[in-house]
Order: C-alpha cells, then sequence, then structure tokens
C-alpha cells in the first residue's frame, strides 16, 4: 500500500484542523500523495460529513463531536508522532535515543512496514514549528480521555529514553497535560510511573501517605479501572501494550503498600 493511501485509510477527524494541517506539509515532499488522478488521495475516500466544513471555512469539530466521533489508530498515532516531536525539541537537543524510542514503540506496536512509514511522517512532522496549543485542543476536544491518559505516559516514555526528564521537557510535558484537560492528580500518576521515590506508589494511586488501608484499596479499584487496558480497545490491539504498562504500574504500586503495611 502506498504511504498516501496508507495515511488515508487510517485517519478520522484528525484529517481537519492544526493536526491536518501538519500532516498535509508533512505530506508535501512525498511523491505517492501527488500521483493520483483524483486529487488528493488523502481526501478521496473521505465521507462528505467528515470534511464538511462551517461557514467560515473552517471544519466544524463542534459537530463532530455531537456526533462523539471514535478516535481510530490513525488519529492516535498522528496525535502521537506531533507531541512527540514537541518533547524531543523541548531542550534543545534531539537525543538518538528518544528517537530510536520512537521507532521501537512503533515497531512494537504497529510492526516494521507502518512503523516505517509512521517515522517517515515523523520526520516531516520534525521539522515544522508545532502550534501546540491549538494541536492540543483538538485532540482534547476529539479525543476522549483514557486515550489522552495514554498519550501523556508514551510522552513520558520518551523523555526518559535517555535515562532522564530534563527540566524543560517536564515543563513541556506539563503544558501539554494542561492543554490537553489532564488534571494534576493524573499528571502526577502518570510521572510517578517514571521515576523512583518513596512515594510513587502514592502518588501512582493518586492518594497522600496519610491515606488508611481501606482508602488505598479503594483507590486501587479506582485507578484499575481508569487504567484498565479496555478503555483504550477501540484504539486497536496495537495500543492494549502501553495501556496494559500503566495497568502494571498501578498493580505494582498496590502490591508495594500491601507489603510495607501488611494488610
Amino acid at each position: 500500500m502506498s504511504f498516501g493511501k496508507w495515511i488515508g485509510a487510517s485517519l478520522g477527524w484528525s484529517f481537519g484542523g492544526p493536526i491536518g494541517a501538519i500532516i498535509g506539509l508533512a505530506l508535501g515532499s512525498f511523491v505517492d500523495t501527488l500521483s493520483s488522478g483524483n486529487g488528493n488521495p488523502l481526501l478521496g475516500d473521505r465521507p462528505t460529513q467528515q470534511r464538511r466544513r462551517s461557514q467560515n471555512g473552517r471544519p466544524n469539530y463542534r459537530t463532530q463531536q455531537q456526533r462523539r466521533a471514535q478516535t481510530t489508530s490513525g488519529d492516535f498515532e498522528v496525535s502521537l508522532l506531533i507531541l512527540a516531536s514537541v518533547v524531543i525539541k523541548a531542550d534543545g537537543v534531539q537525543d538518538q535515543r528518544e528517537l530510536d524510542f520512537v521507532r521501537s514503540q512503533f515497531v512494537s506496536m504497529y510492526g516494521k512496514d507502518r512503523a516505517n512509514k509512521a517515522f517517515k511522517l515523523f520526520k516531516g512532522v520534525n521539522n515544522q514549528t508545532v502550534p501546540l496549543r491549538q494541536v492540543c485542543t483538538q485532540i482534547k476536544q476529539m479525543m476522549d480521555h483514557a486515550s489522552r491518559l495514554q498519550l501523556m505516559h508514551f510522552l513520558f516514555g520518551i523523555a526518559k529514553a535517555d535515562e532522564m526528564v530534563t527540566e524543560d521537557e517536564e515543563r513541556q510535558i506539563f503544558t501539554i497535560a494542561g492543554y490537553l484537560g489532564i488534571s494534576s492528580r493524573d499528571y502526577n500518576s502518570i510521572k510517578a510511573m517514571f521515576y523512583n521515590s518513596s512515594e510513587n506508589a502514592y502518588k501512582i494511586l493518586e492518594i497522600t501517605k496519610s491515606a488508611t488501608n481501606d482508602e488505598i484499596k479503594k483507590a486501587y479499584r479506582t485507578m484499575a479501572k481508569k487504567y484498565h487496558p479496555d478503555k483504550v480497545a477501540h484504539l486497536g490491539e496495537e495500543h492494549k501494550k502501553g495501556a496494559e504498562d500503566k495497568f502494571k504500574q498501578v498493580q505494582k504500586a498496590y502490591e508495594q503498600l500491601q507489603k510495607e503495611r501488611g494488610f
């Protein structure tokens, strides 16, 4: 399958808005996106309602949101690529280990062929200046909460790929979290999964050291439900592994507190 047909078949709501513009620029130099005799191959097979625009010529996201447009695997994929490029450039240094992490994660999730296509797109995105607030606003409007949490988990994984998260990287991820509508409790829970601290188990479960045993049990049930892999089942099997990693961290945190407190 050509690159243009691959990306065109996998995207939903991310065809429009700032994300669509970024993708369009990234694809601009790829010959196979210009070779179709039927116009733009990225739009040729899309349903009319998904391309419907408001009177001012801008994508009508409100209409799409009212239809509760489901995030596809492709929507998640390109959102991830764009935000990954922002985090990697946050400290002014594009560490090869971070780039390798992105590639390895995509190979793990999508297989070698699709990962190669994704990384080709990533290089095109990485050469652009991303309008971060606008991109995150589009993601927040169109992507469910569980999928946005999955994005945050991946971004911390990128930052930690070179064995340390710099202040610039953490600040950038924190900014992204705010734009995505991620609460400070959820942000700190995911962040704690990538740091070594005596308080990490409590932070992952979104409680304090003063919590009672019963409160710990309740917190575990709440977090296990929040991070359960089924929450992102609509993204496809390829994204379940990342969700399972978060779920295992919650289990590990609970088991640690059980052992420490003897309950």
